[in-house]
């Protein structure tokens, strides 16, 4: 199970490392520019967009650094945790916009940080 939660936790480190560096460092415009997956930011201010790329970065970081360093180890489930209500407010934008199949993707990266959050909060907690 430790071995799992690992992986899923590194596997979405690595994922909102990028998506959230991306939307720190691209304007808005061409964030839009990546195709119709991309058409969420025309709902947010420029300063929303890169809010939501530093929330990324930050959970990204604090699901796999606190636990590999071992300085607060608590983080990491709480970092899963904020991505958990990060995806559920995504889903609810993809959903009022209609786009489905996205809403899906987004429920997808939920259960996967939830599959962590409970993880570590539980069976697996780090401990100190």
């Amino acid at each position: 199970m430790n071995v799992a939660l690992w992986i899923v936790a590194g596997f979405l480190a690595v994922a909102y490392l990028a998506g959230g560096g991306l939307k720190l460092v691209l304007s808005k415009a061409r964030i839009a520019a990546f195709g119709p997956a991309s058409q969420w930011v025309g709902d947010f201010s420029a300063g929303g967009v890169k809010a939501i790329g530093a929330l990324e970065v930050l959970a990204g970081l604090g699901l796999v650094l606190p636990a590999a360093v071992g300085v607060a180890p608590v983080l990491a489930p709480l970092a899963a945790l904020g991505l958990v209500l990060l995806m559920a407010g995504a889903a609810v934008v993809r959903f009022r916009r209609g786009e489905m199949k996205l809403v899906a993707v987004d429920l997808g990266y939920l259960l996967l940080a939830a599959f962590v959050a409970w993880g570590r909060f539980g069976p697996e907690a780090f401990t100190v």
